[in-house]
């Protein structure tokens, strides 16, 4: 059966094969193919060889579509419109405020905070005073501080304001002297202290290190807090005067 199959085929492939063409008709050929002039030759475009798109789950091909169609703007009158939009965003740049924040919101925001900008501070003004002795107790934030006249004390950086500005802190929970204590409920509207804006600073770098043992996880991170030193200069809602107090 093996030796019939191989001769089937055998026959098969000798019926299909090609005839063996004569030394003369193949040299007339070469001659003909050499006399004719060659044409040219059409090369694959190397957008079909390198396709510059590439189809990702995440997009469909309608989206592709739609953003290649926008690519493709007309020149001609493409000039004049973008210049158009240069010149109205030019002009709302120049109206909109550094931070993005107008006058309002910027003092609606600091009242917050618990204090207010009056104005920079002049060079022939003189607001530092001597000592006297009354405290109060003022919130700037979520920290309370204790201070009296001449004290400097650093907070959580203050926005909207510079070195040298004036501001009145308006959060007064307390109020002392040698003859009266004045508690609020919870402030005190009456009372305020002004300060002086010194400087704006940077706290001592913390770091951050976090382990997890046997999971080769170690984060190391360091932060500096941002703080504002103020200078307090005057206390006022409180009697001043230096008469002893009366003794229980």
């Amino acid at each position: 059966m093996a030796t019939r199959r191989c001769l089937l085929l055998a026959r098969r492939l000798i019926a299909h094969a090609p005839q063996t063409l004569a030394s003369s008709s193949i040299a007339a050929r070469t001659l003909t193919s050499m006399a004719q002039p060659l044409a040219p030759r059409v090369l694959a475009s190397p957008r079909h060889l390198f396709p510059s798109h590439r189809h990702f789950a995440s997009r469909s091909s309608g989206e592709e579509d739609e953003e290649d169609d926008d690519d493709h703007y007309d020149d001609e009158g493409s000039e004049g419109e973008w210049g158009e939009d240069e010149d109205e965003e030019a002009v709302a740049v120049a109206a909109k405020p550094p931070s993005g924040k107008t006058e309002e919101e910027k003092v609606a925001e600091a009242a917050e905070i618990g204090y207010a900008v009056v104005g920079a501070l002049e060079p022939e003004e003189k607001p530092f005073k001597p000592y006297e002795p009354v405290f109060a107790v003022v919130q700037i934030g979520s920290h309370q501080f204790k201070v009296s006249n001449g004290d400097s004390i650093f907070t959580e950086r203050l926005k909207f304001c510079d070195v040298n500005d004036k501001l009145i802190l308006n959060r007064v929970l307390m109020l002392g002297s040698q003859t009266q204590t004045v508690i609020g409920r919870p402030t005190l509207p009456d009372a305020t202290v002004h300060a002086v804006v010194e400087e704006h600073a940077l706290d001592a770098k913390v770091i951050i290190f976090k382990k997890k043992r046997r999971k080769n996880y170690r984060r190391t991170k360091g932060h500096r807090q941002e703080l504002t030193k103020l200078r307090i200069t005057n206390i006022e809602g409180i009697d001043k005067s230096e008469a002893a107090a009366v003794a229980a």
